[in-house]
């Protein structure tokens, strides 16, 4: 059986919290996927923008940006956690690409003092 592709799973603390905005989401997106040669598609954001006041998260576990990115062979999907200054990041794709680039580029595009990782070939 060959396998279907290459996933890198990436929890980041420490963060510096100013940089999760849609737009440094976004340039971070369009950044890695030239660093790892990927064709960015489209990306979708969930977040508070566009929500009533009353209804904005605050919970630590919640309150913060999510957005997935398609690329042409699958997908990059994050999580920002404003108070906890943690990012959560998936990257998922059927053609391989570098880890160490993408890990050491997300850890520094988020300034993040601490970084567990976990790189899984998929069946």
């Amino acid at each position: 059986m060959t396998n279907y592709g290459y996933e890198l799973i990436m929890d980041l603390s420490g963060c510096n919290n100013s940089l999760f905005t849609r737009s440094h989401l976004d340039r971070y997106f369009t950044e890695l996927c030239e660093l790892i040669d990927m064709e960015k598609c489209e990306v979708h954001f969930w977040d508070d923008l566009y929500v009533d006041p009353s209804e904005h998260q605050t919970e630590p576990h919640t309150k913060g940006t999510s957005a997935v990115c398609f690329i042409l062979t699958s997908s990059i999907v994050i999580h920002t956690l404003d108070i906890l200054e943690c990012v959560y990041v998936n990257i998922f794709s059927c053609k391989s690409f570098d880890i160490q680039k993408a890990l050491e580029f997300t850890v520094n595009a988020f300034e993040a003092s601490d970084c567990t990782h976990h790189a899984i070939t998929r069946r």
